[in-house]
């Protein structure tokens, strides 16, 4: 993979997380104390530095294979739930991410929660918001920067594109005061999904043993692939949406619409880290990461990555595989949570 492909995918993932991450800092720092909201942000740095110094150098001990099977596979999880929820919000079905309806509930549920001094720090609730809001979303752009540059062996480009994301994302909030409301967010996740997904795709299949045509000049192909299936599901999701839509109104039934039912999205589990303890939230944090939103879907990953290995043993061309299996899975949720 080109030097430039691997800088604008980790820039555009760690902006993604930066804003969240930014938007949860200002609503504990507008709405109580900042001093105690910038001491949870220092804090979540520094036990963030830890995990990384921790566990960085022995991923890139892993053997190559190993590892890019075991990254292809967490990109994949978490690309593809990143992609099903922008297919779901370009086609009608889930309302659009919108940062600042999220820094004003985080605001309000802010204002509302009790003050207290513990260890020194004024204001404790404003600590604990910003420190796991840092850790978690930090965690992402730790893994992210990790996988990418070791797989790479460019982690000195990656950790650059990382924090050139972080710096202007912060300097931009803290400038404004305000949440990156105008940043736009959902493309931004739309595309970052996209290029996960076949990294994922990528990585995956080399891992499991298969052998790309072309090699790296393989993967521009499948980005072109991704951007194809994704747009084709939007269009038939589009169109069955209005088309429910219209059945619904003859029908006065316009309030069950599927919007409703579907997975909760980052307003909800920003809303939900409030009332958790640190310990649950990191459990919650690692489940949703290593298994994603879709656990049928992580199964048929590890089935396809099988029959992969299984194919490419036999002396069979194997890459085909995994963008089968995508192509397949990625449909059947969709479906699957759009149904009424």
């Amino acid at each position: 993979m080109h030097g430039l492909a691997l800088f604008i995918a980790v820039f555009l993932a760690c902006a993604v997380e930066a804003v969240e991450a930014t938007t949860i800092v200002l609503a504990a720092g507008t709405a109580r104390d900042w001093r105690s909201a910038l001491l949870g942000t220092g804090a979540g740095l520094g036990t963030l530095t830890l995990i990384i110094g921790a566990f960085g150098p022995a991923l890139s001990k892993l053997p190559i294979g190993g590892l890019r099977l075991f990254v292809g596979g967490l990109l994949l999880v978490f690309g593809l739930q990143w992609v099903r929820k922008a297919i779901l919000r370009s086609s009608g079905y889930k309302a659009l991410h919108d940062e600042d309806a999220i820094f004003q509930e985080e605001l309000a549920l802010a204002r509302k929660a009790k003050s207290g001094t513990r260890l020194g720090v004024h204001d404790w609730y404003a600590f604990t918001l910003s420190f796991k809001g840092v850790l978690l979303e930090g965690l992402e752009v730790a893994f992210i920067v990790l996988t990418f540059g070791t797989i790479q062996h460019q982690v000195g480009l990656a950790s650059l594109a990382a924090l050139a994301a972080v710096v202007i994302v912060a300097i931009a909030g803290f400038a404004l005061r305000k949440p990156l409301a105008r940043v736009p967010e959902n493309t931004m996740k739309f595309v970052v999904g996209i290029m996960l997904t076949s990294f994922g795709i990528f990585w995956g299949a080399e891992g499991a043993g298969a052998k790309w045509p072309g090699k790296d000049a393989s993967l521009p192909v499948i980005i072109a692939f991704m951007v194809a299936v994704s747009w084709i599901l939007v269009q038939i999701l589009r169109a069955r949406h209005a088309k429910r839509t219209l059945v619904l109104a003859k029908t006065h039934m316009v309030e069950k619409v599927i919007a409703d039912e579907i997975d909760t999205d980052e307003l909800e589990i920003l809303q939900s880290r409030t009332f958790m303890s640190s310990a649950k939230a990191f459990g919650d944090f690692w489940f949703d990461f290593l298994i994603g939103d879709d656990w049928r879907g992580t199964v048929g990953i590890l089935l396809a990555f099988l029959a992969t290995a299984i194919v490419n043993h036999s002396g069979a061309v194997s890459w085909w595989i995994m963008p089968l299996a995508v192509t397949a899975l990625l449909p059947l949720n969709l479906m699957r949570v759009t149904r009424y």
